[in-house]
């Protein structure tokens, strides 16, 4: 607990070195539990555990900071039971920093299970069917008993694509959701609570979102609305018309991004910190994410195939066994061998992400970029680029 003498609040963010060449950020969060370097990719334990993986194994890895889902812990098995444990991090052995969604990405999700309104937004239970209301303050009190390091304002995600008119009213009501949140924010020195740009494809309008969030002058700030639907090249136009609009001195998150050539752009684009679900879900399904692009292990092709999921990788799954064998426990229904793929998944982002600090470091990440998407892109007999 040395570190947080130094500062006071919840978390402070220090931008270390800029890229000569792209203008990427290298830098160092500190929180009441412990620090991170970024840029960070952040595994998702949305039930208070990453799919598949124990916290031991995640340590091994070298993650630094995981997620957890307010909305589903709500429900099952509720914030007071985890409040009670001790928090997030006692409860789920997970003694590093955790960030927590508000619940505002299931507005998106639950879309036909839902009915926004000015003072929060109705829900069906996704397993029950039963009503449930969430509301900005809802969200803070559950988040502030889940006791996260970071913790996320709630928001609407729209789905894409919509009209002007409609993201306008939703950005605006986005914005007075953000400052209910803020009044509502009881743990402001142990919590940092970010703000949420949206504003979807429209520059003018993430352009109002950010600025009205930056007067509310939060620790940190999220990009969200990313990921929705929309093609790549729209959603980096959505990055470049926010980050431009955030201060250098707080931490730019891009919420649901995680695809290998996604975090290179982005980090380009001036983000420090991502997340998603993809390692682990595409895992479970028998896709390995390698330095030649997406793997199917489950093909056929590699049922004799006897050498590691990426050669260019050092991971437990890789030193260890071939494809020929997960193959064969995929096969079989084994769930070791989706244990095997989602941590060589999750290796290699977060593995990527240091070799995207140390290209910052010296000045590179365009090289870096260059010389990574030469080989992200080789065609290759049972893959297919992200």
């Amino acid at each position: 607990m040395e570190e947080i003498k130094a500062f006071k609040g919840a978390l402070k963010y220090e931008l270390l070195h800029e890229c000569k060449q792209t203008g990427a950020r290298y830098g160092k969060v500190h929180t009441r539990h412990g620090s991170f370097e970024t840029p960070v990719f952040m595994p998702v334990g949305t039930l208070a555990t990453v799919k598949t993986l124990s916290p031991e194994e995640l340590l091994t890895m070298q993650a630094e900071i995981i997620l957890a889902n307010t909305y589903h812990l709500w429900l099952q098995p509720g914030a007071d039971i985890v409040r009670d444990a001790g928090g997030l991090h006692q409860f789920q052995n997970w003694h590093k920093p955790i960030l927590t969604d508000s619940g505002g990405f299931q507005v998106f999700s639950l879309s036909k299970m839902r009915e926004i309104e000015e003072e929060g937004v109705k829900f069906r239970d996704h397993r029950n069917g039963a009503p449930l209301f969430m509301s900005p303050e809802i969200s803070i009190d559950v988040q502030n008993k889940l006791g996260a390091d970071i913790i996320m304002s709630f928001d609407e995600c729209p789905p894409y694509p919509v009209t002007r008119d409609y993201m306008k009213k939703s950005v605006d009501r986005t914005l007075r959701w953000a400052e209910r949140g803020l009044k509502a924010h009881a743990k402001s020195e142990t919590q940092a609570l970010f703000g949420i740009v949206q504003g979807g494809e429209f520059a003018d309008l993430r352009e109002y979102s950010a600025k009205k969030l930056v007067e509310m002058d939060f620790p940190g700030y999220s990009i969200g609305g990313v990921s929705v639907g929309e093609t790549k090249e729209t959603a980096r136009k959505m990055v470049e018309y926010t980050t431009p609009f955030l201060p250098k001195d707080k931490p730019r998150y891009l919420m649901g991004v995680g695809a290998a050539d996604d975090l290179i752009d982005g980090v380009i684009r001036g983000i420090d910190m991502f997340d998603c679900v993809l390692p682990t879900r595409v895992a479970r399904h028998g896709a390995a994410m390698t330095s030649i692009g997406r793997v199917i292990v489950k093909n056929k092709v590699y049922e004799r195939d006897f050498t590691p999921l990426d050669e260019a990788c050092s991971c437990y799954t890789c030193q260890n066994y071939t494809k020929a064998y997960i193959r064969h426990l995929l096969k079989a229904n084994e769930t070791f061998g989706q244990r095997l793929v989602s941590y060589h998944n999750l290796y290699f982002l977060i593995d990527l992400m240091k070799q995207i600090q140390t290209a910052i470091k010296a000045d590179q990440l365009l090289d870096f970029r260059e010389a990574f998407m030469q080989k992200y892109n080789t065609n290759y007999s049972g893959t297919t680029a992200f």
